[in-house]
């Protein structure tokens, strides 16, 4: 299974990275739109997003997502690792996904990020 992910995970970064960027610039995305977005509520609490969107160019999305939901699941334990390390708290389960882009641009890529409580994931928004 590991070796398995870690297939995928290179796969992502030949296909979807120019060779002059670093491998974990996908993972340092996640990090960053945690850090961005994060809401103080309190001294203990600071609440990041939880639900992201790694849009890809349709040739890439296709190839990763052909082998199933392992990759979302492995940059969700990065996001997740992330928080633990930084103190952050999650409104709901963490979840990544990966969609296909309008846009076709080899080597681009776009990550979305929000807070999505646990009564929203529920109702499907």
């Amino acid at each position: 299974m590991e070796q398995t992910m870690e297939r995928w995970t290179n796969a992502l970064w030949r296909l979807l990275l120019p060779p002059r960027r670093k491998q974990g610039e996908v993972v340092s995305i996640l990090r960053r739109r945690c850090d961005e977005q994060a809401l103080i509520l309190g001294r203990q609490r600071v609440l990041v997003p939880n639900r992201f969107v790694v849009e890809l160019p349709p040739p890439v999305h296709q190839q990763l997502t052909a082998h199933g939901g392992e990759l979302g699941r492995h940059l969700a334990v990065q996001v997740r690792r992330h928080a633990a390390e930084s103190g952050y708290t999650f409104a709901g389960p963490v979840a990544v996904h990966l969609e296909p882009s309008a846009s076709s641009a080899v080597g681009r890529f776009r990550v979305h990020g929000r807070i999505a409580p646990l009564a929203a994931q529920r109702r499907g928004e």
